[in-house]
This record gives C-alpha cells, structure tokens and sequence, in this order.
C-alpha cells in the first residue's frame, strides 16, 4: 500500500527545520511531500538543501489548508494520503498501526493517530485528540477533549476506535475516497473543513478511525491561535456551511436556527469579556453565511436520513449544566 505524508507549508521554514526530521526519520513506508503554498520565505530552499530526499510540490498560490492540498493532491498516485501538519512531531513507528487498519479493514475510509500536546506530552491536544465527534448542533469535540478541557493520557483512548472525524493535523485517507468524496471544500478556506470532509465520508457509508497506538505531537494555533478574531470568523462561518450541507433535510432549519441562537448568546460571553472583535468576527461571519447560502445548499448531495453522526442532544448542556467534562462521563 503506498503512502504519501502530504506537509502543507506557508511561511514555515523554522516549524520545518524544527519538526520535519522526525517525519523524515520515523516514516520509511512513505513518499514526503512538502506542498508549498506560494511561501515567501526561504521555506523550499532549506528543504531542497537540507532534506533532498523529500519532493516539492509548488502551489501556485496561498489557497488556505483546503485548495493547497486539493491542488497539491492531484497529481499524486498513492493509495493513501496522509495530511500532516507542519507543527507534528512524529514518533517511531507511527505510521504502521495506521497502515494496518486500512489493509484490515476495507471500508474504513480516515484514520486518525493519538494527538498530544508537543509542550505537555502526557496531554491531548486541542485539534484532535484521540478522535473527534459533534453534537446534534454540530458543536465539536474528542475522545480526551471537550471544549477547552484536556484530558490527561492514561491510556485511556489506547483502543483503534470508530470516530466521527479525523483530525485535519494527521489525517490519513484513501486517496480513492477522499476523491469520491468531494475532497476538501475550498469555500471553508480554513478550519472544520476535515469535518465537514469527514462527514460527507460517512454519507458515503464509509468508518473513520482512530489508532490508539499510533501518537504523535501536535503544537497546535501555528498558523491562527485562538485568540485570533479570524479564527473565530472562520470556525463560526464554516461550521453554519458544514450544517447546512450535511444535515438531513426535516431537520436542517430548525438546527440552524437553534445554532444562530447559541452563536448569538457566544457572542455576548465575548462581550461581556471586552473581546469586541471576537463579536464583530461571530456578526461577520453569520453575514457571509446568509450571502452564500444559496452556493452551499447546492452542495447538499446524498444526504442520508439518518445523519449517523454521535447522537449528544447538546454538548454545551453536557459540559456547562452537567459537568461532564470528560468524554467518558457522556455516555
């Protein structure tokens, strides 16, 4: 089975000095990429010099996390494509266990590794954790991540695992799939697009997996942190798309609505902490969602009935109201 490590880079010569020499080191049963999105820094020749043996790939423009390897993976022949983060430090053999569950199991489509806190390595990290899930609202949250808590690892989420989605900072996929899928949606720019990715995966009536004995570590807010307003904009307005595209018809309005309400009452907790320009970005996005409804309802294609998604009523009511803070106390 070939294997392409796919490393998207803007700008990001140091995080490659720092991190792509594990990669090097520790992924013998892979091509490595680095796709390059139009850097202005001296990011290619460092590679070039440094590392010959990985490929270049050359985007013509900086089209964000979703065009940048949409564009990069075109061209690429491996079966299967892992998308991987410039900030991952990658561990001894981590990419075997994932390997073998696609060989296993043929209809699982995306798997994911343990993602821990590079600065905190007995932690999970934010973006992924040990595998991702969403509410009935399409809140997001993981197996050792809900919200803004994080879980220690134990060894609790050592076990290979159905998910709901696959963190985009190491997400493996069969390259068939990811195109029969609709590869990732250009519209999102950045953030929650491997959500989204994901879920049209499972309207496809494939699994998502994560490898509890693959690891890797993760820094995290490399290239927005969540402080950001445009972080905020991105995560508010694609995850209204994400709505919209994939959930079943009876029940897409009534969410959405439900969803602009629960946006409206966040963004008066950042008004009531000073954070104006998190408002603004919460009012702007909803704005760009409401201009380019009618383009993101024409991409609701096989939607199921049933949504097969983690069927949580409310995440929110989860943690907030009932303390549950850890993914275990939820079921």
């Amino acid at each position: 089975m070939s294997t392409a490590v796919v490393i998207l880079n803007w700008n990001g010569r140091d995080l490659l000095q720092q991190f792509l020499p594990s990669v090097v080191s520790f992924s013998e049963e892979a091509n490595i990429y680095v796709a390059d999105n139009a850097s202005t820094d001296d990011s290619v020749s460092f590679v070039k010099e440094n590392f010959p043996q990985v490929k270049i790939i050359q985007n013509t423009e900086n089209g964000g996390f979703a065009k940048g390897y949409n564009d990069a993976l075109f061209g690429l022949t491996e079966d299967v494509f892992v998308l991987l983060n410039s900030d991952v430090e990658v561990t001894e053999k981590w990419l075997k266990p994932i390997l073998e569950i696609f060989k296993n199991e043929p209809k699982t489509a995306a798997v994911q590794p343990k993602i821990l806190d590079f600065n905190k390595k007995d932690t999970f990290e934010y973006a992924g954790a040990a595998g991702g899930f969403i509410d009935k609202y399409g809140y997001p949250f993981c197996r050792g991540r809900i919200f803004e808590t994080l879980e220690e690892d134990h060894g609790q989420y050592n076990d290979d695992a159905a998910i709901f989605w696959a963190s985009g900072a190491c997400l493996a996929i069969r390259k068939t799939v990811y195109w029969e899928a609709g590869a990732l949606d250009e519209d999102f720019f950045a953030h929650q697009e491997e959500i989204d990715l994901c879920w049209r995966i499972h309207n496809l009536g494939y699994q998502i997996r994560s490898s509890g004995i693959s690891s890797v570590y993760h820094v995290g807010g490399s290239t927005l942190d969540s402080m950001n307003p445009r972080k905020t904009f991105f995560n508010f307005r694609n995850n209204l798309y994400m709505l919209l595209k994939n959930v079943p018809a009876p029940n897409v309005y009534g969410i959405l609505i439900t969803r602009m309400i629960l946006d409206g009452i966040a963004g008066m907790q950042f008004l009531a902490h000073g954070r104006f320009s998190h408002l603004y970005a919460i009012l702007q996005a909803h704005i760009a969602f409401y201009r380019n409804f009618r383009k993101i309802y024409k991409k609701r294609k096989g939607v199921p009935k049933n949504p097969g998604y983690f069927q949580l009523k409310s995440i929110i009511w989860s943690y907030f109201c009932l303390s549950k803070t850890e993914f275990s106390k939820l079921k």
